[in-house]
């Protein structure tokens, strides 16, 4: 059945342009290929996938079901043709709306997807903890594109203004850490690049699990449990320390990067003895971090 009626391309009610235009939290299954222990393994992520396109005052809607089908070519095709990085499929996707969608300027997608990876626990007892990844790529028609790599992860991180307020109340000079209050901490890496630059999310989980005061983990036995309250004692950090000690390990493992990669790390610690949250981030190039680091 035809019907003559694309209301979408009518003029509306006020002329005036959208930046976003499209849908959000499509959730979707991914095929990612990966390379590991000699071979090639799949990897089948559950997204959640926003889309958008910029509208022209002139027009009065935008052709969403197009970017629900563009999507589900993107997806079909990974089934087949497993793609080796959430950005690029995102890049791939964003190249596809401008195609669709002829009269918008400018793409943009962005995803969110649990990843669970193997870990130990401080007493080297196998586990898998999970992680949130996220990816994007923005595109203006004819321009280049950029992608988006990022991750969040949960941890742990101790006082040490309380720990050394503590200590003097106490009157403590051994050489134990002594008690103090701690907070959940919530840090977000976000790295957005050119297309022609690749970085492993692994490699960004890392950077931030090394920042906490400790990691954390699902499942933990008595002596673990000791040994990760001893651990973040030992190491304790403001929520500021968190996002410094994640932009110093970034800068220098990646060194070889261009000063164009923009780098956005986010600490939510989420206070014990307070009923609020303490916030740090810094939004910053590449180029900006390695001049202050001089």
């Amino acid at each position: 059945m035809t019907l003559k009626c694309d209301l979408q391309y009518g003029k509306g009610d006020a002329s005036y342009k959208l930046t976003r235009v499209g849908v959000r939290n499509v959730r979707k299954p991914v095929v990612i290929r990966r390379e590991g222990l000699g071979s090639q393994l799949n990897n089948t992520l559950s997204c959640s996938i926003d889309i958008f396109v910029d509208l022209p005052a002139e027009q009065k809607g935008s052709h969403m079901s197009r970017n629900v089908e563009v999507l589900n070519e993107v997806v079909q095709e990974s089934m087949v043709n497993p793609v080796t990085a959430l950005e690029d499929f995102a890049a791939d996707i964003c190249r596809r709306l401008l195609v669709h969608h002829e009269y918008a300027q400018n793409a943009e997608v962005h995803i969110s997807a649990e990843y669970y990876k193997p870990n130990k626990t401080p007493q080297g007892r196998d586990t898998f903890e999970i992680y949130t990844l996220l990816a994007g790529a923005t595109i203006v028609r004819g321009g280049p594109l950029r992608k988006t790599i990022g991750v969040r992860a949960v941890g742990m991180t101790a006082c040490p203004c309380a720990q050394q307020t503590v200590t003097e109340m106490l009157e403590y000079s051994g050489d134990m850490p002594v008690m103090s209050h701690n907070q959940r901490n919530v840090c977000t890496l976000e790295v957005e690049m050119p297309e022609d630059v690749g970085i492993e999310a692994e490699d960004l989980i890392d950077l931030v699990e090394a920042s906490f005061s400790t990691p954390t983990f699902e499942l933990l036995k008595r002596p673990d449990e000791g040994q990760v309250v001893i651990n973040a004692h030992r190491n304790t950090k403001f929520v500021e320390d968190m996002v410094r000690g994640v932009l110093e390990r970034f800068v220098a493992k990646y060194a070889d990067l261009p000063d164009d990669v923009v780098v956005d790390v986010k600490s939510n610690s989420e206070e014990s003895i307070h009923k609020h949250d303490a916030y740090a981030e810094r939004y910053a190039t590449l180029g900006e971090l390695r001049m202050e680091n001089q």
